[in-house]
């Protein structure tokens, strides 16, 4: 698993030949660091003197990231699967006109499989972006940069999941799948882009 893997071996891997691990992994993986410098800004506000009032929202916060980040470490894994799933449908037989038949239909379904990963890490990154303005507005000052940073992060993981989502997509003949898609693809783009600079306009340095 990609996951269990060592910071230095994950990256090893990423560098090499091998096309997994890939940027949809990288995307996940950008996400859960954004988490956990969420994570790390709300445990640094609770029981602090001065942040009392923000004491229940980031207990609350803390009730539920660590699933989150475990949640993207997970994805990590998920995107290199589909993409496995995608190259395993290209080497069926095409012999025959019903080999032709299910291998095509496998390589259409694997492929949407291989966008909805990605679109779906971008969905989560983007709400994670909701959660990570409520450290910077409310959370320990000492460590609003780190906040800074988890928005940065979390805004990545969004745009390079999405592009992700739609390399994918030219290859989906679908053509209402394709255009449901793109479209959600332009909204999230446009809604992270906006949020974090509504984030980062927070930061006073």
């Amino acid at each position: 698993m990609l996951g269990d893997k060592t910071l230095k071996n994950f990256l090893e891997e990423t560098a090499s030949k091998s096309p997994v691990p890939g940027g949809g992994s990288i995307a996940a993986m950008s996400a859960a660091t954004a988490v956990a410098l969420t994570e790390m800004v709300a445990n640094l506000t609770v029981g602090k003197k001065g942040y009392e009032a923000a004491q229940g929202e980031m207990e609350k916060l803390l009730s539920y990231l660590p699933n989150s980040r475990i949640g993207f470490i997970e994805d990590i894994d998920r995107d290199a699967e589909a993409f496995n799933k995608v190259m395993k449908a290209f080497k069926l037989p095409k012999d025959t006109d019903e080999e032709k038949k299910i291998r095509k239909e496998t390589i259409q379904s694997s492929m949407k499989n291989a966008a909805n990963v990605p679109l779906e890490v971008a969905r989560k990154a983007f709400k994670m972006m909701e959660q990570i303005t409520k450290v910077v507005e409310m959370g320990n000052k000492n460590a609003v940069t780190d906040g800074a940073v988890a928005a940065m992060m979390a805004r990545t993981s969004v745009l390079s999941a999405l592009f992700n989502v739609k390399i994918n997509l030219s290859s989906i003949k679908d053509e209402e799948f394709v255009k449901k898609v793109k479209n959600e693809v332009e909204e999230l783009e446009r809604k992270a882009c906006e949020l974090e600079k509504k984030i980062l306009a927070k930061v006073d340095l």
